[in-house]
């Protein structure tokens, strides 16, 4: 078994870097991707950089280039459910692209042939998260995560995808990752920490909890290594 780590930023994958201590770096595809064994798992980890383009490239080079098993990707996500505060943690139970549009040929929102508006995660993994959560005595929620190609701050457009979709959260990654992994038959996991609330105020800074968000969602992704090497 060879697990693959993806976050979209750096922050996102330098606490599990941290961790790992000894690993090597190779550089593939226009990016560099670093590999070790902890704990007798081996491990493939990389941030993508930001958007749906270079999350799949990065997603389907770590499972055909490096032989990935499984996926599991550790980031932040902004909340449109009112219920997700920064910091909770929220485990997308399904997936979908809020910004892929062919409603003008009779499809909704989301879909195109032959695909499908929602991609489920891996439900094993998803029971594993909540397992690894009642252990160590943390909170998980469940939810749709919705994903798209930009950075969504408009309250109108979070109303409409969460409307459109009844999504809990946003982010640019997730939903492109899913639909690599659906294709290759890879199990696939999305752990997402809110850095952003829908009830923030206009004075809100995403960079100031960033590092923060980014680091309870790595430190729950090693949890569910740990248990998945046992």
């Amino acid at each position: 078994m060879k697990i693959a780590i993806m976050g979209a930023m750096p922050e996102e994958i330098a606490p599990i870097l941290q961790q790992l201590k000894d690993y090597t770096t190779t550089s593939y595809a226009d990016n560099s991707y670093y590999e070790a064994s902890y704990h007798g798992v081996d491990l493939v980890v990389a941030y993508s950089k930001i958007g749906k383009v270079f999350s799949a490239l990065t997603a389907a080079t770590m499972i055909e280039h490096f032989g990935a098993t499984k996926l599991l990707f550790s980031g932040v996500a902004g909340a449109i459910n009112s219920s997700l505060k920064i910091g909770d943690l929220i485990v997308a139970t399904k997936l979908a692209q809020h910004d892929l549009d062919i409603t003008t040929f009779g499809h909704p929102y989301g879909y195109v042939p032959e695909g499908s508006v929602y991609i489920e995660a891996d439900q094993a993994l998803v029971e594993l998260s909540k397992r690894v959560a009642a252990g160590i005595g943390v909170n998980i929620k469940e939810g749709t995560i919705a994903t798209g190609d930009q950075f969504i701050a408009n309250e109108t457009k979070k109303k409409w995808i969460q409307d459109v979709f009844a999504a809990d959260a946003l982010e640019m990654e997730g939903g492109s990752v899913a639909v690599v992994c659906k294709a290759l038959n890879i199990p696939f996991f999305i752990l997402r920490s809110i850095s952003d609330a829908a009830d923030m105020d206009a004075g809100f800074n995403f960079d100031e909890f960033l590092q923060s968000s980014a680091h309870v969602s790595a430190e729950f992704i090693m949890k569910m290594v740990d248990k998945l090497g046992n």
